[in-house]
């Protein structure tokens, strides 16, 4: 069981490909509205452990609970549903669909919540003025930088409130000054919100933010010295 506030626990996970150990003995709690940082270089482990938390992927042993809810014990759609109400995804690569403006694409979670139409129109203006966004709400993708695109890529992770952000290098296809305007902004909004938010980065931008740090070495989880 997990913690009565915990939003993320992971109890002796571990993760192998074939031959090859990407995560091994993984222990792992994370309170309700913490930040917490995985700071490491590509390649150790960072987006796997992401992807086992947002039930993506499948821990080759242990457990992962998210929300009170144990993601082996559920089914393919149950995992979905659970994915769409409670989790919001910020990627590297913007995902943004090139075919849709600024709101549509922050409206597209909403919509699959089944929130009415003018009601999540109304929520993304909102998040998009938040974001400093207002001007580009009829834009598309193309038409926006890269840090406007990953606000509104933020925008639409937090549109429908899930209670946990899971951020996979948020930063990683941004300039160093645009990438630390992006994090603090996504710090921001999701500490004012008090949702819980996990970044996955090989860059130190967040040591000044992060509640705690965390790094992956030899395929195990563990505190990084501040």
């Amino acid at each position: 069981m997990t913690g009565s506030n915990s939003d993320v626990q992971l109890v002796g996970v571990a993760k192998t490909y074939g031959d090859s150990t990407v995560l091994t003995d993984i222990d792992l709690e994370v309170a309700h509205g913490e930040f917490v940082a995985l700071l490491g270089r590509s390649g150790t482990g960072k987006s796997t452990l992401l992807n086992l938390i947002g039930g993506l992927d499948e821990p080759t042993q242990g457990d992962v609970h998210l929300l009170g809810r144990l993601l082996s014990s559920l089914t393919e759609s149950q995992r979905s549903q659970l994915r769409a109400k409670s989790l919001g995804f910020v990627f590297q690569f913007f995902n943004l669909i090139p075919t849709l403006t600024a709101r549509e694409n922050v409206e597209l979670p909403l919509a699959i919540n089944a929130t009415p139409k003018q009601e999540g129109r109304k929520r993304a203006r909102t998040l998009l003025g938040e974001l400093g966004l207002s001007s580009c709400e009829n834009r598309f993708p193309e038409e926006l930088s890269g840090g406007e695109q990953q606000r509104v890529a933020i925008a639409r992770a937090i549109a429908h409130d899930p209670a946990v952000i899971l951020a996979d290098e948020p930063t990683g296809n941004l300039d160093l000054e645009t990438g630390k305007s992006v994090l603090a902004l996504l710090y921001e909004i999701c500490r004012r919100r008090g949702r819980t938010l996990i970044v996955a980065t090989h860059s130190d931008e967040v040591l000044g933010l992060a509640d705690r740090v965390l790094t992956i070495s030899n395929a195990r989880l563990e505190e990084a010295r501040r």
